[in-house]
């Protein structure tokens, strides 16, 4: 039995998980293990109900389960609320309490999807690599931090351990895959990211049969749109993996295809790297690929049942194959299906 907390959260958050949770089930039948999903309140939907954004209900939920899955947060109706009280600011919040230390971000280019990228398609043809952002340290959670009148300031902290656990994830990673790790940073005018590329270089020695090279983050930026092929696996602090896996989101074509895991020592959770498109919510047009994906890999880091994950990514190969496509990622002229219908044909892909 698997206990799962589903936080579905705001604007179009409702709609992909229900998705997500219509696949988790199809599963549980056709496999014959059984899937216990308990709904919370988060971000913006939790303000409305309980004006907090995490209450410690929600928080001890997440605590007391398998593994959490998240929709999205946030929207304009909670944007003029000061920082400590904004949907963004209860996400950081659930990533440190639960220690979520590691995201895990895949850039993988479906076949089918090829044409739908901004990028030719024999840039893109074969790309599949693996962001691993450090999420609890770095400048989003460096204190102090704060603005006046006259100035602004936030700080970029990292500790030994910090870098290290990160680092040795990348390498384990890399050991499954093609076995180069790539590690980015901005060490030729940051401190803490010299700091960040000495510790890396320590760690190495631990994993010598994995390649180790390192990049300036702005390079970064332009190699994975020149060329995205050459990543395999990518470790970076939290800034640089925030706005690089967003890159990488044009490579596939949409946001709406990137899945992503939060994985620490003890719990783990589940989301869509995409936002919670307050413009099209309540509208059944959003692409639940993301957050079904992210189920997968749910499967895979927190269930231990990899091939139960490959299922689902097969599932979503052999649909995408059929030409079905939500607007975010259709061209001109190709139909246009909708969240559930999307959804459907991916539970009829999983077969019975």
């Amino acid at each position: 039995m698997y206990k799962i907390v589903s936080i579905p959260g705001d604007g179009i958050g409702p709609e992909v998980v229900a998705g997500a949770v219509s696949v988790l089930e199809q599963l549980s039948k056709k496999h014959g293990f059984e899937t216990v999903i308990e709904e919370h309140p988060f971000g913006g939907a939790s303000y409305d109900l309980h004006g907090e954004m995490l209450t410690q209900e929600t928080l001890e939920a997440c605590k007391n389960c398998d593994a959490v899955l998240l929709g999205a947060v946030g929207g304009p109706k909670w944007e003029k609320l000061p920082h400590e009280h904004k949907p963004e600011a209860a996400l950081l919040k659930i990533r440190k309490e639960l220690e979520l230390f590691a995201n895990l971000r895949p850039a993988k280019v479906y076949d089918a999807l090829i044409d739908a990228s901004s990028l030719k398609a024999d840039v893109v043809r074969g790309t599949d690599f693996l962001v691993f952002r450090e999420l609890t340290g770095g400048i989003y959670f460096g204190q102090p931090r704060g603005y006046d009148e006259n100035r602004g300031w936030n700080t970029m902290v990292y500790e030994r351990y910090e870098v290290e656990r990160i680092a040795r994830l990348a390498f384990e990673a890399a050991r499954k895959r093609k076995g180069k790790v790539i590690s980015i940073d901005k060490a030729n005018v940051l401190e803490v990211s010299q700091f960040w590329r000495n510790v890396v270089h320590e760690i190495h020695k631990e994993y010598a049969e994995v390649e180790l090279s390192d990049m300036y983050v702005d390079n970064a930026a332009m190699q994975i749109v020149r060329n995205p092929k050459q990543f395999d696996v990518i470790v970076t602090s939290n800034l640089f993996g925030d706005i690089l896996s967003d890159i990488a989101g044009m490579i596939t074509g949409s946001l709406g295809m990137l899945p992503s895991a939060s994985i620490g020592t003890t719990y783990a959770l589940y989301e869509p790297i995409h936002g919670s498109a307050p413009d099209i919510a309540g509208q059944n047009k959003a692409n639940p690929i993301a957050t079904i994906a992210s189920v997968a890999m749910m499967f895979e880091h927190s269930f231990n049942k990899p091939e139960l994950a490959r299922e689902i990514e097969q599932a979503i190969e052999a649909t995408l194959a059929t030409g079905l496509r939500t607007a975010d990622i259709a061209a001109p002229g190709d139909p246009v299906v909708s969240t559930t219908e999307m959804t459907a044909a991916i539970v009829r892909h999983l077969g019975a």
